[in-house]
């Protein structure tokens, strides 16, 4: 199979869409990332590739070379989220592993400015579609922290199902974190996420918050190629 298959693409859905990461989105992304930098401390892995606050753009750069390097060898999706033509976030799909699994993790974060707005859950259900119809993925993964509630409302608002807890899986705010581990496979969804979200959607357990910080994704946290943490992909984060 061609590794380069369904990418880059440009997926919209009304006003939000998802486009390819470009490196002249750094200043912005340095920007975004700084005024929301207590919104996403609390989901994000540790790493020091990403800085929260405000720094030179050296880093961003770095970090947007290295995922666009990884979308050339057919080992992520890096997305801008963008609602109504402007940087909001980010969202990728990563660590992506062919042959037999043909599986990935998907991770994303959203600017606390524009929280409930149904961005994160028609981005990832715009990202998961193009995954499985386009690209010929089989299964996607979304790992957690428990406390992130609005995060986990989107996955299972989309269908998403609990696989259970990952026990200290990923270093995050000072400390290793359980997760809990959501995951979907294209049998599940033979219309797509967004069709069958649209038409009523599965909602997630009662009481869950549907945005806010209680969710995250790091410039690519808990998804990437290969290692979670690495800065390349976005972790469950802020919606």
């Amino acid at each position: 199979m061609n590794r380069r298959q369904g990418w880059p693409a440009t997926l919209q859905e009304g006003p939000i869409a998802l486009r390819p990461l470009r490196l002249r989105d750094a200043p912005v992304m340095r920007e975004t990332r700084a005024r929301n930098a207590e919104w996403l401390r609390p989901w994000e892995p540790t790493y020091p590739e990403m800085p929260l606050r405000t720094t030179g753009l050296t880093p961003y750069l770095a970090m947007l070379q290295a995922i666009r390097r990884e979308a050339r060898q057919g080992l992520s999706m890096p997305w801008a989220i963008t609602y109504q033509g402007r940087f909001v976030g980010q969202l990728t799909v990563g660590a992506i592993v062919w042959g037999s699994a043909r599986s990935a993790q998907v991770g994303y974060w959203v600017d606390s400015a524009y929280a409930g707005r149904g961005i994160t859950p028609t981005a990832v259900a715009l990202a998961v579609d193009h995954s499985f119809f386009n690209v010929g993925l089989h299964r996607i993964e979304a790992n957690i922290r428990p406390e992130n509630r609005a995060s986990r409302r989107v996955v299972t608002k989309l269908g998403f199902r609990d696989e259970g807890v990952r026990i200290r899986q990923l270093h995050i705010d000072g400390d290793w974190r359980d997760h809990i581990c959501y995951a979907l496979t294209a049998e599940e969804v033979p219309r797509g996420v967004l069709r069958r979200w649209h038409d009523g959607a599965p909602s997630g357990p009662p009481g869950e918050g549907g945005s806010g910080p209680g969710s995250a994704l790091g410039p690519q946290g808990p998804n990437g190629g290969g290692d979670a943490r690495d800065p390349a992909r976005p972790y469950p984060g802020p919606n």
